[in-house]
Order: C-alpha cells, then sequence, then structure tokens
C-alpha cells in the first residue's frame, strides 16, 4: 500500500498520536463522537423513504417525501446517551484540558 499511496501513508505517519487520540479512549466514549452515524441514518432513511416511493412526479414531491422522513427520523436524534455519567466522566480522563465537568452534577443512582 505504501507504494500505491506513498504520500497517504507519509501523512498518516506524521500524525499518527493525532489521528489515535480517540482510541485511546473507552468503546462509551467513541460512540457518541461519531458524526458519521448520524449522517448515515439521514441517508438510510432517505434512501429508504425514495425506495419504497417509486418516481416522483417533481422534485417538490421529492422534497416533501424527504420533508416528512426528516421529521420522523429526528425522533430518535433526542434519544438520551446511555451511561451519560459513565462517559462524562471518561472523557474528562480522556481529554482533560478540553472538558468541563465542572458544572455537571453526577448522581450515582442515575449515572447522570
Amino acid at each position: 500500500m505504501e507504494r500505491k499511496y506513498p504520500k497517504v501513508i507519509q501523512s498518516w505517519r506524521s500524525k499518527r498520536p493525532l489521528l489515535s487520540a480517540c482510541f485511546r479512549c473507552p468503546g462509551t466514549v467513541r460512540k457518541p463522537i461519531y458524526t458519521t452515524n448520524a449522517a448515515e441514518a439521514v441517508h438510510r432513511q432517505f434512501r429508504k423513504l425514495a425506495k419504497t416511493q417509486g418516481a416522483f412526479p417533481n422534485e417538490t414531491g421529492l422534497l416533501k417525501l424527504l420533508y416528512g422522513g426528516i421529521g420522523k427520523a429526528s425522533g430518535k436524534w433526542a434519544m438520551p446517551i446511555a451511561n451519560r455519567g459513565q462517559t462524562l466522566l471518561q472523557l474528562a480522563v480522556c481529554f482533560d484540558s478540553r472538558t468541563a465537568l465542572s458544572g455537571c452534577r453526577i448522581q450515582a443512582d442515575t449515572g447522570f
């Protein structure tokens, strides 16, 4: 692979500490910060809607369908992060200079 993509490999090697920073944290921290999961979920919802509908008479029909679909999908975005309290504490350990837990009150009974 190095012969085929020398500049990419060189860039990755020179920035390895920066690229691997999030992998040093536990999975409970990595999961909420994956930004592509939300984008992929929206894309999957759009594909599903367009596939079941078939052909559209015009662009407005497609936009109305997607607007309704995004409203339905956005209900899932309000779901709470599992083990939020534990995740906040682990974020503080992994990225101590960039997190502010001083305003957070974590309760042992709820984990939040």
